[in-house]
């Protein structure tokens, strides 16, 4: 069967290709291969430039700017061909040193002959993979998906500072409670995001390249007078990672797990943000701009769903469940290595690619909200029990007896309106003046500081 998106096993790669093409450079096979084409040569310069290995002398600035191209010209083809050579090997990296010793060869300078059996010096597989994936997520973060969370982000803080006065009904227990403004509870998800952008931004990605068990044993015993620890974190540190310098055959993935969770976090602040959106379409606070086209439903077609939430809710928990297991599996290894991390860290493309899918979801549905002012406004006019926390409070002050039992007898269960709020208030025990501003007091003026919260967290910012 040919493959394309409508035979894919993966909607990633089939129903949602469009969407999450922007992660392949980062998050494909051919983005593996290709990072570790850019490793091997990068470390076979550094070998020639920092290490000042003898033997590479004879390979010059010249020749050595060719020997760059085979990494920064890497093609779809070549890929395909190191793919080729993996038939005949069954080894994935060894395949990629085959790819390189033959393009070497190709150039036909002697020096250049005389020095192939320095690709892949020193080196185990985990030295060029886990240098390759870490290069492959640290330009996933920054080029895709923490941009894409930060337009999320922004656009719901956009949502709230335009809506921070707009006085709405809040719901604990599902019931109603003392109000909020619309504003307060859009910034309120934006604080929790910012807590997790800002982790995610300043979270390390980790390389090694130490050789087979992390002792530089080969290193030590083919060049002793070399600093070989030294040379290493050169070499990390030049690919813009971290170096780790404690590590057994494989870096042990501790920096990924503190990623994908605080990832897993970010998104579960999304489910919970698509579920109360989801919500507040249902009862009517906001409504959703149809889309010319669009069916709602094929049966009632007055329906506009709430699809995107939806989408979005439902792809952030498959994300959530990839993510879990890379962070819970990838840093165990028995003994010095195993070979299970080997099949798992090709998924983190696949955790990823649902993460971008959500958030350009979440990201369609914030675009189509339009706020339902005179339905919230019609919540709060028909709720004044909720005032009651208020007057309990005023009483509490003033010293009347059992402020919160008097209040508890006249509104719970109760109908209550305003007539039966005045009565409640027009107590000889209260002053006048708690008198006078509980009378000056309704429901959509009852709102706390949440307007200067709102404006003092955007603020804070800026």
């Amino acid at each position: 069967m040919t493959i394309n998106s409508l035979t894919a096993l993966s909607p990633i790669d089939g129903r949602y290709q469009e969407k999450s093409q922007a992660l392949a450079p980062f998050g494909s096979e051919f983005a593996l291969i290709k990072f570790r084409v850019v490793v091997e040569i990068e470390w076979l310069l550094h070998l020639r430039d920092k290490a000042q290995l003898p033997e590479l002398q004879r390979i010059d600035d010249a020749i050595a700017k060719d020997i760059a191209l085979i990494a920064s010209d890497f093609a779809l083809e070549d890929a395909e061909q190191i793919k080729s050579i993996e038939r005949t090997t069954n080894h994935d990296v060894k395949a990629v040193e085959y790819f390189i010793k033959e393009r070497l060869s190709a150039l036909g300078h002697p020096g250049v002959t005389a020095c192939l059996e320095f690709v892949h010096f020193g080196c185990t597989s985990e030295d060029i993979n886990n240098l390759a994936h870490a290069l492959m997520l640290k330009g996933a973060l920054n080029e895709v998906i923490l941009p894409s969370l930060t337009s999320v982000r922004d656009r719901i803080s956009n949502l709230g500072l335009e809506h921070r006065d707009l006085s709405m009904m809040a719901r604990t227990h599902g019931q109603p409670a003392s109000p909020t403004t619309l504003g307060k509870e859009m910034l309120n998800v934006v604080a929790r995001l910012d807590r997790q952008i800002a982790q995610l931004a300043s979270q390390p990605v980790l390389g090694k390249i130490n050789g087979a068990v992390g002792n530089f044993n080969a290193h030590a015993i083919a060049y002793p007078e070399l600093d070989w620890p030294s040379i290493s974190q050169q070499f990390v540190e030049s690919l813009g990672l971290t170096w780790n310098a404690m590590t057994t055959q494989i870096e042990p993935h501790d920096y990924m797990a503190e990623l994908f969770q605080a990832l897993v976090r970010a998104n579960t602040i999304l489910i919970d943000f698509d579920r109360d959106v989801w919500a507040y379409i249902s009862i009517g606070y906001f409504k959703q701009r149809a889309v010319a086209g669009e069916t709602g439903s094929s049966t009632m077609p007055h329906k506009v769903n709430p699809i995107d939430f939806e989408n979005s809710e439902g792809n952030l928990g498959i994300a959530n469940a990839l993510l879990s297991h890379l962070a819970e599996k990838l840093p165990i290894s028995r003994w010095q290595r195993d070979l299970t991390d080997s099949t798992v860290i090709r998924n983190i493309g696949m955790a990823l690619g649902y993460c971008l899918i959500s958030y350009q979801a979440t990201l369609r549905g914030l675009g189509k909200l339009d706020v339902n002012q005179q339905k919230i406004n019609d919540d709060l006019d028909q709720s004044w029990e909720i005032l009651g926390e208020a007057v309990q409070t005023v009483m509490r002050r003033h010293g009347l007896e059992n402020p919160y039992e008097r209040l508890k007898a006249a509104t719970r269960g109760q109908a209550f309106d305003r007539a039966a709020y005045e009565a409640l208030i027009n107590d000889p025990e209260l002053p006048e003046t708690a008198r006078a501003s509980l009378a000056a007091l309704t429901p959509d003026g009852y709102t706390g500081l949440a307007a200067r919260l709102t404006t003092q967290y955007a603020e804070s910012q800026d």
